[in-house]
């Protein structure tokens, strides 16, 4: 069988969703030279008081804990890597990554502080178009990993706001705002919520996402992405 197996990889070699090189004999979807050079935040391991995503929600939302896996750098590793999980139809990437990040958050504790892990949605008919939800798989990894339940059936997008890209910071928010909607706010009553989303850049989305679910009775609102620009 191992034969047989690394035939297939001589023949259609797999490659890296992050450099683009071909991927060694138990390699899946990164190689291991990325996933030791990946950029990792490591915000998880500091106080609130010195974690720079903490201090952009401050003033604008209360928010328990503000976590990212990666640092977002433009034309390099995680860049391939999201555009990969969002255009290319991979979207076994972002449930590895969540997987990876779920276990480092487990090493610090971070099980105990969360009850209940939401993605952010897509419009449905972006959803449609593009078969899955970015943010549900890294939900879904998260999930596994920390075994901690997650549901794509609580938030709700109403309208379909236009990209963010170079939009000024105003503008941004006010693009997201009265977007979402909770469409069971039973099942998040008492619940310290993780709210999750693929990239942070002003946290205008997270923002408007996680007023929402503090109006409808969650207990407390943390927010984790899988990277941070």
């Amino acid at each position: 069988m191992k034969a047989w197996s690394d035939l297939l990889a001589l023949v259609y070699p797999e490659f890296c969703y992050a450099c683009s090189e071909t991927l060694a004999h138990g390699e899946k979807m990164v190689c291991t030279t990325c996933r030791v050079k990946l950029p990792y935040t490591n915000y998880h391991l500091l106080p609130s008081s010195d974690n720079p995503l903490s201090n952009r929600f401050y003033g604008r939302i209360e928010i328990e804990n503000a976590l990212s896996y990666l640092t977002f750098v433009r034309a390099g590793r995680v860049q391939n890597l999201l555009h990969n999980l969002k255009y290319r139809n991979v979207p076994e990437i972002g449930e590895l990554l969540g997987k990876w990040y779920g276990s480092e958050l487990q090493k610090s504790g971070y099980q105990e502080r969360f009850d209940l892990i939401l993605p952010v949605p897509l419009y449905h008919r972006k959803l449609k178009k593009r078969g899955y939800n970015q943010s549900d798989r890294f939900a879904k990894g998260l999930s596994e990993t920390l075994e901690i339940p997650w549901s794509d059936k609580v938030i709700k997008r109403n309208i379909e706001s236009t990209t963010q890209t170079k939009k000024s910071r105003f503008a941004r928010w006010k693009n997201v705002d009265k977007v979402f909607s909770v469409s069971k706010p039973e099942e998040i009553q008492q619940k310290r919520i993780l709210l999750v989303d693929d990239v942070l850049t002003t946290g205008a989305t997270l923002e408007a996402c996680g007023q929402e679910l503090l109006q409808n009775g969650c207990k407390s609102l943390s927010v984790a992405t899988i990277a941070a620009a």
